[in-house]
């Protein structure tokens, strides 16, 4: 099966991963024994799950477009 996105998706995918979900898991980990948040650890594993995820699938699109780019240069 191949998986490619659009650049757009491409572009908000990759900062979601790299920036929102690590500030989001980092700014619940330290603020929640402050505010007596549950289920700290629930919660960034949870999120770091997600990054992973869609981690991966970055990975396998931006593969797939070198791939594509590759064959179309040899063509």
């Amino acid at each position: 099966m191949k998986f490619e996105m659009s650049d757009k998706v491409y572009d908000i995918l990759k900062w979601v991963v790299m920036i929102v979900l690590p500030a989001c898991s980092a700014l619940y980990a330290s603020l929640a024994p402050v505010w007596g948040w549950g289920n700290v650890e629930q919660i960034t594993v949870t999120l770091s799950a997600i990054q992973l995820f869609l981690g991966s699938l970055i990975g396998i699109s931006t593969s797939n477009v070198k791939k594509t780019k590759t064959n179309q240069k040899k063509a």
